[in-house]
């Protein structure tokens, strides 16, 4: 779908052709840069992160050439990694000295830098995403866009009304596999989704730890205010700074890094924009480390058409979604559960399992109600990454957190480099969305996971985030686009301050 205007291959014909005496916009502009460099795209890189050097990079390499783009800037305000990230590059294959800024101002500078790879920590993303659409940049931004609804609706409201290509890294939306099983769930042989159980168990003591690397870290070395990005002001943190993943208000843990993107698939196969509900439970159970972060939750959503609401006999279903970061016993498991049968989404396959068999629909006069059963190519090469680090970790966590703090020479190659986790190497379907993004800005074409796909993902984790800080039951309020604490009635909106509740629920365990 066309996110108007003509693509940049459309304007550089009508620039050969002679095309004189018309304004151009700034996108327009931009092109023209853009063919003064033989038609190629200068991409800048926020933020040298795990993330970016062990998946996104990599990912990224894998069409670049061919559709020519390359890394010609890089902004971090940690000088560490800014040196750090610029050696990288010059590494890479085809690689070269890129410029290196102190910030994003600087970075927006240059004109050389036609789109960015947003890859920061959790709260930076939505702010630095609105950076780069004002300075009328094309971005992809890492997973989750926000996890505050202020932040999620500034995002969206800065790409609305714009031309800016702005991909949102749920990769599964480019993937494939993943759009064959979207397709079939949408045909509705499936039949009606009465529920889905999604489980993400490991256990690893350096799970998001970064001791090394705090260590490293000094305030003189990096911009501490910058880093707040409109949280509140606080004192610098180390930990916080490099171990953000366990601390609100920088991240909620677990929902921000893993829930996001199961429940980003289970909005996209059902076409449901949000829960109509969610309540929550857990805690810190047994890393007692000073993180403020559960180790343990269990969320249940509830979905369905808006207007039935949550009652017996609505139509809907149910979506129960637990982790622990203490055992993994049980491991990773996407199972979605109709009348009929089960989709187990980890293995690829649709089974009869637990469908009406014939003796128990007889009892009642029915036909019974059994699955075809269907094999689609596993889509676990992203889960299987994952679960090869966590392996990895749990037989050497000493070596696993030296590896963490990584080097410029890593490789760019390697299909699971970090062992922590949350960096899966350049697996189908994270090159398959930057892929995407990258055609989508040659032809000026909205992407597979666009930005209404990341607001909605985003509506969903402030909900649940919501449910873990208070204890209640919430809802969403479409009209004002808030998160609603409470009952039908006598509720209250619930808007995120920073760190008004510091601990997620309100409670230390």
């Amino acid at each position: 779908m066309s996110r108007g205007g003509a693509s940049r291959r459309d304007f550089l014909k009508l620039a050969g052709a002679g095309v004189a005496g018309t304004a151009l916009s700034t996108a327009a502009s931009s092109y023209a840069r853009i063919a003064g460099a033989n038609d190629r795209v200068g991409v800048g890189i926020v933020g040298f992160s795990d993330r970016f050097r062990n998946s996104l990079a990599p990912a990224f390499q894998k069409s670049a050439g061919e559709l020519n783009f390359e890394f010609v800037a890089l902004s971090d305000i940690w000088s560490k990694r800014r040196e750090d990230g610029g050696a990288f590059v010059s590494k890479l294959p085809g690689g070269r000295q890129i410029a290196l800024t102190r910030n994003n101002e600087e970075l927006y500078e240059n004109n050389d830098v036609q789109a960015v790879i947003i890859a920061t920590p959790d709260f930076q993303h939505s702010t630095q995403g609105v950076e780069a659409v004002r300075a009328g940049r094309d971005a992809y931004i890492e997973k989750p866009l926000a996890n505050t609804m202020e932040d999620a609706r500034a995002i969206r409201t800065a790409v609305k009304g714009t031309d800016r290509v702005v991909a949102i890294g749920t990769q599964r939306r480019s993937s494939p596999i993943y759009q064959r099983i979207h397709d079939y769930m949408k045909s509705g042989e499936f039949g009606d989704l009465v529920s889905v159980e999604l489980t993400w168990n490991v256990n690893q003591p350096g799970r998001w730890r970064r001791p090394k690397v705090v260590s490293q870290l000094r305030e003189a070395d990096t911009d501490w205010k910058r880093f707040l990005t409109g949280r509140p002001p606080e004192p610098f943190d180390a930990r916080k700074y490099v171990e953000f993943r366990l601390f609100w208000p920088f991240s909620s843990g677990i929902p921000d890094q893993w829930m996001v993107q199961r429940i980003d698939t289970v909005q996209w196969f059902t076409g449901f924009p949000r829960p109509r509900s969610v309540v929550a439970n857990g805690g810190i159970y047994h890393w007692r480390d000073g993180r403020k972060n559960w180790d343990t939750l269990t969320a249940v959503f509830d979905y369905g058409p808006i207007d039935e609401g949550a009652t017996g006999a609505a139509r809907g279903f149910q979506v129960v979604y637990t982790a622990r970061m203490t055992n993994s016993a049980g491991g990773v498991r996407e199972h979605y559960f109709s009348n009929g049968g089960t989709l187990d989404l980890e293995k690829g396959i649709v089974t009869p399992a637990g469908g009406l068999t014939e003796e128990n629909a007889r009892e009642m006069e029915l036909k019974a109600n059994l699955l075809t059963p269907i094999t689609f190519a596993a889509p676990g090469s992203e889960e299987a990454a994952e679960r090869t680090t966590v392996v990895a970790a749990e037989r050497k966590p000493a070596a696993a957190a030296d590896r963490s703090a990584g080097s410029a020479t890593a490789s760019a190659t390697a299909q699971a480099i970090s062992p922590l986790g949350e960096n899966t190497g350049p697996d189908e379907s994270t090159v398959a969305n930057l892929r995407n993004w990258m055609e989508c800005v040659q032809d000026r074409k909205r992407p597979n996971a666009d930005i209404e796909a990341g607001y909605n993902h985003s509506v969903a984790l402030c909900m649940a985030i919501a449910a873990m800080q208070t204890g209640q039951r919430v809802s969403f309020d479409d009209a004002k686009q808030e998160v609603v604490i409470g009952g039908s009635t006598g509720h209250v909106h619930f808007q995120q301050r920073g760190s008004r509740i510091d601990v997620p629920g309100g409670r230390e365990p």
